[in-house]
């Protein structure tokens, strides 16, 4: 089995996967925007170019997303996408990077549980834990 998060975007769901490509060290492998879809029908004209699919592979992890519409978007709200990783040194750049533009609620740092441990929200409004530590 895989669990896989799948969260909503208001209309970033392009620049947001792109943003996490470079973060995660991923590789986006899907990108389809409502226009040339069966779906392009049920979203007005303004919307055609946002995204009803996007998928990303980093490591052996993926996440998906789409921008849902306006009437449909809800924020991301009692969640957070929860990253494990052994180097500290990594968690720190991981953090900084998911942390640009966006809101920490708990800066990196060192925990009865973890070498480092921090939480965010990101410029997109997506929720991050980073968590480090030797069972990560």
């Amino acid at each position: 089995m895989q669990l896989s998060p799948y969260v909503n975007f208001n209309g970033q769901c392009e620049a947001a996967f792109k943003f996490y490509e470079q973060c995660l060290n991923g590789k986006i492998v899907s990108m389809t925007a409502y226009a040339g879809t069966p779906m392009a029908k049920q979203v007005p004209p303004e919307w055609h170019n946002k995204i009803c699919h996007a998928s990303l592979v980093a490591a052996d992890n993926s996440l998906m997303g789409y921008d849902a519409l306006p009437d449909r978007y809800d924020p991301p709200k009692g969640f957070y996408i929860t990253i494990g990783i052994k180097d500290p040194l990594e968690a720190e750049r991981l953090f900084g990077a998911l942390a640009e533009g966006g809101t920490v609620g708990m800066p990196l740092q060192k925990t009865f549980w973890a070498v480092r441990f921090g939480m965010l929200v990101d410029q997109f409004g997506i929720p991050w834990m980073i968590n480090c530590g030797e069972d990560a």
